[in-house]
């Protein structure tokens, strides 16, 4: 049985009504893991495990957990890699599914701009999270779990 593994750092507010509806509607165990306690919301399918302090603790604990089809909530593309290569699943804050066959290119992204930043090139982050990005979270998530979780 597929289980959500929700990457709690940075975990934006507004997809917490989502997903936790997403959670109640198809009964799926989850998992919120973070080094502080992360509120989702109350359910009997979520479970909250505050790991250690660190910058990949919580990143270790899910890809230990973690088995092959479950699904990774998270903006980590690091974590997103490490998520395919064990035939898991992982969907961004924005409704990006990333695959085999596109991971290498955001982290190929992603390492480009760290380099460009770790020589003093001052970069725009990414745009404020709002409204349509959680729309576009909530409909992805919406696809997966149809195409994946047996009602």
């Amino acid at each position: 049985m597929l289980k959500i593994y929700i990457d709690g750092d940075a975990f934006p507010n507004l997809l917490k009504p989502i997903i936790l509806r997403q959670i109640e509607k198809y009964g799926i165990k989850s998992y919120v893991l973070a080094n502080k306690k992360i509120n989702i919301g109350p359910s009997k399918n979520l479970e909250y495990i505050i790991v250690d302090a660190g910058a990949d603790e919580a990143d270790n604990k899910i890809v230990e957990m973690l088995q092959e089809g479950d699904l990774v909530i998270t903006a980590d593309i690091p974590l997103a890699d490490r998520v395919i290569s064990k035939k898991a699943h992982a969907i961004d804050h924005r409704g990006e599914l990333y695959s085999k066959e596109n991971i290498k290119q955001y982290l190929a992204m992603r390492n480009l701009m760290e380099s460009i930043r770790d020589m003093g090139e001052v970069t725009k982050g990414p745009k404020p999270f709002g409204k349509k990005d959680a729309q576009l979270f909530a409909n992805q998530l919406n696809m997966f779990l149809q195409k994946y979780v047996k009602k």
